[in-house]
């Protein structure tokens, strides 16, 4: 599918995000292995939560969908059953990962795999830490590489893990295993990556403890309870309107409800760093989450360096801060992003790529990349997706300020997270 981007005059809106995939995911999975009917309002429905939802179904979880609500009968730690066929996470980088946590930690016999994509994305970071709890993974590639061939085991060791990177999923998976270990498993990372499964695990009884970037989980005397869940607004889908309210003249955009957790709002930090006039009001927390109402003017940007433990809070807005940066008057420079080559397709590869087709210049580097502004973006040309949904919604916000309208091939792939991006993209147009 095609997707034509035309000038846009400026925005004034109202608009509401989908629900948070991470948090959606986690509701799903935790859900599944707490006691009870577990209800998730404002669920995102999507390619990647649905890989999710249809895992767990194939090991016997009833879920029954309701427009944007979700209810999971819950079956407790133990009630997961063993799948019929191998289980296919899609394009879920987040279903897989935390999955092989899961599964890491049942009596049955389990293989996952995933979409061409996913099949070339590492595992082995995931694999290491629950293979010494007790678990065996037979994969491509020397255990690196999906469809992987999980043995579970019930009486997992404890462990303390130090990961060489920060990383949500990584934590996670350990996290979710732990549950079922006997004793305390902890994790350190060297940056606090997004602590949504910490948060998740506590709303559902968990005992869970932090102390700067480690987290500890209590295994096996928890007793996890069924809850009603809601899912605020998706932070990293916002950020696509938050940059198009900034960049587009004339605008101002409010977006409802949206998640304000501290290890997700490195892009409003950054945002602001640059000159973004964005508030926050409606404050509130749900689910031991933070949610507000973000008010977003059109400003003057300046360039920033973006780089080490900041990198964490926002690497899946990078893509659309490269956006932001072409209008900002300075230099912006990204480093220590190497993560971002590895994610549904080399993003700095592509993000670089696409710019310089729009007329941008920016100078690609391994860890990052050189964004001199302010320039024009020119138009009148095709852009390629790459198949990855966040550098296809970072395109068509270019799109709003181009010169002359841009097209964009695959533009379906933005159902991955976000289905309606189009529909409210259009609506700006009046």
């Amino acid at each position: 599918m095609h997707m034509r981007i035309s000038p846009c005059e400026g925005i004034d809106a109202e608009i509401t995000v989908p629900g948070d995939k991470s948090i959606s995911h986690r509701a799903l999975m935790i859900g599944a292995i707490a006691n009870g009917k577990t209800q998730i309002r404002n669920f995102l429905d999507s390619d990647d939560t649905s890989a999710t939802m249809e895992i767990l179904r194939a090991m016997g979880i009833e879920i029954e969908r309701k427009e944007n609500e979700v209810i999971v009968e819950g079956k407790g730690l133990y009630g997961l059953s063993e799948p019929e066929s191998v289980l296919d996470a899609r394009n879920s980088g987040t279903t897989m990962r935390l999955l092989l946590g899961l599964l890491a930690a049942q009596s049955f016999y389990a293989v996952i795999t995933g979409d061409e994509s996913l099949r070339k994305r590492p595992m082995k970071r995931v694999i290491e830490p629950l293979s010494k709890m007790g678990s065996q993974f037979f994969g491509r590639q020397g255990g690196s590489l999906a469809p992987i061939t999980v043995i579970g085991n019930q009486n997992l060791r404890p462990v303390t893990y130090r990961t060489p990177v920060a990383s949500a999923q990584v934590k996670s998976a350990i996290l979710l295993a732990g549950l079922y270990a006997d004793g305390d498993t902890t994790v350190i990372e060297p940056a606090k990556s997004r602590d949504h499964t910490e948060r998740m695990l506590r709303c559902f009884g968990a005992q869970v403890y932090e102390e700067g970037t480690s987290v500890t989980i209590h295994g096996i005397a928890n007793k996890l309870e069924a809850k009603e869940i809601f899912v605020p607004g998706d932070i990293s889908s916002a950020a696509f309107f938050i940059v198009a309210g900034l960049i587009t003249k004339g605008s101002k955009l409010v977006i409802k409800d949206v998640g304000l957790n501290p290890t997700r709002t490195g892009i409003l930090t950054a945002l602001r760093e640059m000159g973004g006039d964005i508030s926050v009001v409606n404050e509130r927390i749900i689910n031991y989450e933070p949610v507000g109402d973000l008010i977003v003017r059109s400003s003057e940007l300046k360039g920033i360096e973006i780089k080490s433990d900041t990198i964490p809070l926002l690497i899946d807005e990078i893509p659309i801060l490269a956006i932001a940066a072409s209008q900002a008057s300075g230099k912006t420079s990204i480093r220590d992003a190497q993560e971002l080559r590895y994610k549904e397709t080399d993003r700095i590869r592509a993000i670089a790529t696409e710019l310089r087709r729009l007329g941008v210049e920016i100078e690609e580097r391994q860890d990052g990349f050189d964004v001199v502004g302010r320039q024009e973006i020119k138009g009148n040309c095709t852009c390629e997706s790459y198949k990855d949904h966040r550098i296809a919604m970072s395109l068509a916000i270019a799109g709003l300020i181009a010169q002359e309208p841009i097209e964009i091939n695959d533009f379906e792939c933005v159902n991955i997270s976000f289905p309606n991006f189009a529909a409210i993209l259009n609506s700006f147009y009046g």
